[in-house]
């Protein structure tokens, strides 16, 4: 199974257009979004192309392929206009034996775990920076951001496939990891 995982849209259509851009490139199964989709919080300043209504439209035109958790920014208003569900604030992927726990990380993130075994991996967004650190027992992963990276890193999405991979925009990888999926 190839899974894209994204985080941190803040409504841009912009950056939102160039993710599904990626999207029909990569071929993946399904698409995992690590939440904050509409809404750019009041601690960032505006995405490029801050338009809610066309990543609202853009997204739902792709309901299907979405598997989605909720962010900081993300209520129960953004439920109502998104066709997907976005209201689960952590879940579960099993990928050939492994455990992966999706969070956007406001909540639980590499300081407040859940209940782990030895290998399992966090993934997270929220902090807007990529990272993939062993944490010991488990793995702490985090996206980065789509529209509003922080600490010098690129607008980027990951890639689970025989690896982690972390790309750009234009579907470079810029770090990678594998875990023996």
């Amino acid at each position: 199974m190839k899974l894209m995982v994204a985080s941190d849209i803040h409504g841009s259509a912009y950056y939102c257009r160039k993710l599904l851009k990626a999207f029909e490139q990569e071929k993946p199964d399904k698409l995992v979004l690590l939440g904050d989709i509409l809404y750019h919080g009041p601690r960032n300043d505006l995405p490029k192309d801050y338009a809610p209504k066309e990543v609202i439209t853009m997204l739902n035109e792709i309901k299907s392929e979405i598997i989605c958790i909720r962010g900081n920014c993300d209520s129960e208003v953004d439920q109502m206009v998104l066709e997907f569900p976005i209201m689960s604030e952590q879940g579960l992927l099993y990928i050939d034996g492994k455990t992966i726990y999706i969070t956007h990380g406001h909540k639980l993130d590499d300081k407040n775990t859940p209940m782990m075994k030895e290998g399992d991996v966090l993934l997270c967004g929220h902090t807007h920076v990529p990272k993939f650190e062993n944490r010991g027992s488990y793995t702490y992963m985090n996206a980065g951001s789509i529209s509003i990276p922080k600490e010098g890193s690129a607008h980027s999405y990951m890639i689970i496939d025989d690896k982690f991979y972390w790309k750009d925009l234009d579907g470079n990888v810029y770090m990678e990891h594998s875990l023996q999926l």
